[in-house]
């Protein structure tokens, strides 16, 4: 029988004959049959994939959901950026040796790809190997417990997941499972250009000037897009750097190309990220790229701005701050401000998130983005990643909820502790197997957006200049804005 129809005949079992049998395990009541139903892993991305390899090294059975139609179908949306890790770091240890027998050869550990490289070379033909416990087209529309809602205690963990899917051709589908791991990210959730986390007021009215994502310039459309004109970008990490970075290489090209770089905070010596210090030499040249473009004039730092509306000027857009500032007319808004979770389909499970990051409590301390950067978080796995609703894991970014300190390599190990969690081998899953790369271009919210704790900050670290609030300008060169260089 193969490992579909083993899924399928496991998924088809009526709650009945769940209740007829029940043992004990780990201290607490479970359905004998539950233990054949296959772990859920929503989300065919780099981390879900090695979930399911993980699970299936452990011996028990992964059953993929992708809303998408093809592996890393959110990672393909953004194929043309380059990462900023390695193939070296961007490889799962279970999902090489899953690989290897397929007559996969593994690319050049020291070699950065892009991430539509990521997912030709590597997440699809995982996919592939993986087979027919991979699903496309699946969208999870609801987790719950079999007959319990979110209010019910009565055995309840007796109860298997009860997983609602709706296809690409309108059908719908429910699934059980014994185990979940949600792995579906956050990329379908990009933060609004409201400092206080709503959209601006004008933001929707405006959806036809305003993207959320780093520009393609290698298609023809988007390129025009941004070609001569003026861009907004309103964002102060890794994906901002790499917009502005992007638009420089335009601007050489072409006239009158011009960014203005809206920051919500002051500019510091840590504004640029890790630079030539940061072990990941990729992240670190982002923020080097993004520095290159102010001081060549082709970017204008406006410090101190939190952007509470956009009005419309004609065709162009004005974006105005709490403070009633406003700014030149832009002709094009690029928001890349971060992500946060999707938890609506989560609603019924009784979940444990702190009540600023959305990430598990557990977790939250370990990532908080005023305290750690990417290399300063603590590898973690089941334990960190724990709920009330047992058996439930959210795992990869949708685990650092709005937090953006997240890298693969940090992914990979959750999945691999929580793989050893539910077979059972807890040894494994509270041992640390990662050492992560130190420094980088990490920022998120709260201090990090607060003007004067960038004050203090530059006071201590000796560097910087140009206070904020202020429209600044790092080097010469822009004629529309010079306050001096620093």
């Amino acid at each position: 029988m193969s490992m579909l129809t083993n899924i399928e005949s496991s998924v088809m079992l009526t709650a009945q004959a769940i209740d007829k049998h029940r043992y004990k395990t780990r201290g607490a009541l479970v359905n004998a049959s539950t233990a054949a139903l296959p772990t859920v892993v929503i989300g065919a991305g780099p981390v879900g994939l090695a979930a399911a390899a993980h699970l299936t090294a452990r011996g028990l059975t992964p059953l993929v959901l992708e809303a998408g139609t093809s592996a890393g179908a959110a990672v393909r949306e953004w194929g043309h950026v380059r990462l900023f890790s390695t193939w070296a770091e961007l490889v799962d240890p279970a999902a090489e040796k899953l690989l290897a027998p397929t007559g996969w050869v593994k690319p050049d550990g020291a070699a950065y790809p892009t991430g539509g490289d990521w997912a030709k070379l590597y997440l699809q033909p995982l996919a592939d190997a993986l087979g027919d416990t991979v699903r496309y087209d699946a969208t999870v529309t609801g987790v719950s417990r079999l007959g319990r809602d979110r209010i019910v205690d009565a055995d309840r963990d007796t109860q298997p997941f009860t997983v609602h899917v709706t296809h690409a051709d309108g059908r719908e589908e429910r699934l059980l499972a014994a185990a979940v791991i949600d792995a579906s990210g956050t990329w379908s959730t990009p933060s609004p250009i409201g400092a206080d986390g709503l959209p601006a007021l004008g933001e929707r009215a405006a959806a036809d000037r305003v993207s959320y994502r780093i520009p393609d310039l290698n298609d023809p459309a988007v390129k025009a897009r941004y070609a001569g004109k003026r861009t907004a970008v309103i964002g102060s990490g890794a994906s901002a750097f790499t917009a502005l970075a992007t638009l420089a290489r335009l601007a050489k090209d072409t006239e009158d190309t011009h960014s203005v770089w809206v920051l919500r905070r002051g500019i510091s010596g840590s504004t640029f990220g890790g630079g030539s210090a940061d072990q990941l030499p990729a992240r670190g040249a982002l923020g080097l790229a993004a520095k290159a473009a102010v001081d060549d004039g082709h970017a204008t730092a406006v410090t101190g701005f939190r952007t509470t509306a956009l009005e419309r000027d004609g065709e162009r857009i004005v974006l105005v701050a709490e403070d009633g500032r406003r700014l030149d007319a832009v002709d094009e808004v690029i928001v890349l401000t971060g992500l946060r979770p999707d938890l609506s389909f989560l609603a019924e499970l009784r979940l444990d998130l702190d009540e600023r990051l959305q990430a598990p409590t557990g977790l939250a301390p370990l990532i908080d983005p005023n305290q750690h950067s990417c290399g300063t978080v603590y590898p973690h796995g089941a334990s960190e990643l724990s709920h009330p609703e047992q058996d439930l894991y959210l795992a990869g970014m949708k685990s650092y909820g709005r937090a953006p300190t997240f890298l693969a390599m940090t992914g990979y190990e959750q999945v691999r502790s929580i793989a050893a969690a539910l077979a059972g081998d807890r040894e494994a899953a509270d041992r640390v197997e990662l050492t992560l790369p130190e420094t980088g271009v990490c920022g998120g919210a709260g201090l990090f957006d607060d003007p004067q704790a960038d004050e203090a900050t530059r006071a201590e670290d000796g560097g910087g200049c140009c206070a904020a609030p202020a429209t600044v300008q790092i080097g010469s060169g822009d004629p529309a804005s010079s306050t001096g260089g620093c």
